[in-house]
């Protein structure tokens, strides 16, 4: 096998192992069906298998009940931020949002644009989004109150629930779904691009309350509508089915290998963790997040100065690590450990940091 490296990317981002394996093996025969999940119909029984398949396992994982649907919906978490407002915001009703990052915001400008009434009822764009804000007052008579469990750009995650005081709890888990144990009975609906922890890029995963289908007009494209989706269990029309056999497997490896999500949990705080406390340490690297709204999914940092964090992103490459290259928009340098990142990677990282601190600081 080709070596591969330690794969630090955001998304799309690194995938378990044996789930690369298995698909390397199905590629071009899947289970005796003489071709490939890439070439077969959507509508044959073996892909109804698999998508059936991969919603049962998540709905395990997640200790979701028949009072929940799961949804894959071409277009992203982006094509979410549009869809949430056109069809769970009720008439004459606000929607409110709680401002913690980059997606947030791209969200409430999906919700503006559309003409609703929306209310940011909290943000920590003052301090360049280093913290979660825990001040903010709900609209008792709010449509919904939208917020963002983990800010990828920014390197900070929700450690508990806001309280939404009676409306609808709407979330995007993107960057931190499947991360740790969810109580999924406290929300309306979930939704998570594939590509930062559950599989490739292509589709969003939505897991929403059958209550809220309720809520979804007329008067809005088809494909945009929640319930076309639920009508056909996410085969209206020809889904990412490649994404869907991938999310599959993934569900798999975390329930047969790693044993559900609250181990998945130990192992993200352990490597967390280890990251954390090297750079806690150094006088050389600096923590961009508050402490105690640190994400465990994506480690921010500085060096020194940009000509530094420029060379440690080259060297790092050299020594077999991608996608320690903070985003455009903040600079710096940023350590995606998703699920699948494991903790000798997170290991090899420290110790190519704290070489590059001897040789550089």
């Amino acid at each position: 096998m080709t070596k591969r490296i330690f794969n630090f990317n955001a998304g799309p981002a690194a995938l378990p192992l044996p789930v690369l394996e298995e698909i390397q093996a199905d590629l071009l025969d899947y289970k005796g069906t003489g071709m490939s999940v890439i070439e077969m119909s959507h509508r044959s029984k073996a892909f109804e298998g698999i998508i059936n398949d991969a919603i049962e396992r998540a709905k395990r994982l997640l200790g979701a009940d028949d009072n929940y649907q799961v949804l894959f919906i071409q277009g992203g978490a982006s094509m979410q931020f549009a869809m949430i407002p056109m069809n769970l915001a009720l008439p004459g009703k606000p929607v409110d949002y709680i401002d913690t990052g980059t997606w947030p915001t791209k969200a409430i400008k999906e919700a503006k644009i559309q003409g609703k009434d929306v209310r940011v009822i909290a943000s920590s764009k003052e301090r360049n989004y280093s913290y979660i804000t825990k001040e903010y007052n709900v609209d008792k008579d709010a449509s919904y109150l939208h917020y963002t469990t983990n800010n990828t750009i920014e390197g900070t995650q929700w450690s508990d629930y806001p309280d939404p005081q009676g409306v609808p709890l709407v979330c995007d888990m993107s960057s931190d779904f499947m991360c740790r144990p969810i109580d999924v009975k406290r929300f309306g609906l979930i939704y998570a691009g594939a590509q930062k922890n559950i599989g490739p890029s292509g589709s969003a995963f939505v897991v929403i309350r059958k209550d809220m289908l309720e809520r979804t007009p007329e008067g809005i494209p088809t494909m945009l509508k929640y319930t076309t989706h639920a009508k056909e269990n996410s085969l209206y029309n020809t889904p990412a089915s490649f994404v869907i056999y991938t999310i599959g497997l993934v569900m798999k490896w975390l329930e047969e290998t790693i044993g559900g999500l609250a181990n998945m949990e130990k192992i993200n705080i352990e490597k967390a963790n280890v990251l954390y406390d090297f750079i806690d340490k150094s006088s050389f690297y600096r923590g961009t997040a508050d402490k105690d709204s640190r994400s465990l999914m994506n480690v921010t940092f500085r060096l020194p100065s940009e000509e530094l964090e420029d060379k440690f992103v080259k060297e790092s490459k050299k020594a077999g690590m991608d996608g320690l290259k903070g985003h455009r928009s903040v600079g710096g340098c940023r350590a995606s450990i998703y699920n699948a990142v494991s903790i000798d990677a997170v290991k090899g990282l420290v110790s190519f940091m704290a070489e590059f601190e001897k040789k550089e600081g």
